[in-house]
């Protein structure tokens, strides 16, 4: 049963939000993705807002995906979904692309942009901001066809959580580093298979629990 104004949650993400099946390149359904977990765990006081797309960088166009730079899409998102109560941002796995030559510590700063812009943001309840949890995704795993399209990028993801600590702390939001919890499917090294998105979901709830009370 729905309450009559639950708290609002925007998950704002690539593919691992969206929810690529890593063996066949297919959406999870919502009943498989942690977006769909963390809904039925959090229940009707709760809304969740899947804002998902596969290739979404932090702040960075891609020469070769077209339109899939997070710091263009989340404002306008942010104004069409308001008021929210919490903005959980997880990207940075296709920052590790070999086109972008980026440094871990770079992949967090713009991150950490995305977490200022939230801020900014009149998005919250009253005119407010809303609450802001960044989410450092796991490191990759085995690459199979996306080895030539990550090259380099095994070893960099692993230093990833440091940097987005660093960062987190620095812009004072929520953190949570994922690589904690979920392990990396080695099907294709980059996306997670349905008991790691449970694993996610459970421990996000708990998170989100404590961060709104």
């Amino acid at each position: 049963m729905w309450v009559a104004d639950p708290k609002v949650i925007l998950c704002f993400g690539d593919s691992l939000t969206w929810g690529y099946h890593p063996r066949n390149g297919e959406r999870y359904p919502f009943r498989e993705r942690w977006t769909g977990m963390l809904q039925e765990e959090l229940g009707g006081e709760y809304r969740i807002i899947e804002e998902g797309l596969c290739g979404r960088t932090t702040v960075w166009d891609d020469p070769v995906e077209g339109d899939k730079n997070g710091k263009k899409h989340l404002g306008p998102i942010l104004e069409s979904h308001r008021p929210l109560d919490l903005v959980v941002i997880m990207l940075g796995t296709n920052d590790l692309k070999k086109r972008f030559n980026l440094s871990p510590f770079d992949i967090a700063q713009g991150a950490g942009f995305l977490v200022d812009m939230v801020r900014r943001s009149a998005a919250g309840r009253n005119g407010g901001s809303p609450e802001v949890l960044l989410v450092c995704p796991p490191p990759l795993a085995k690459l199979t066809d996306f080895a030539g399209l990550f090259e380099g990028g095994v070893e960099k993801s692993k230093e990833l959580a440091s940097s987005y600590r660093i960062i987190a702390r620095f812009k004072r939001c929520h953190f949570l580093d994922a690589g904690e919890i979920v392990k990396t499917s080695d099907i294709d090294g980059v996306h997670w298979e349905v008991e790691e998105n449970r694993k996610f979901a459970l421990k996000l709830a708990s998170l989100i629990r404590n961060i709104l009370g």
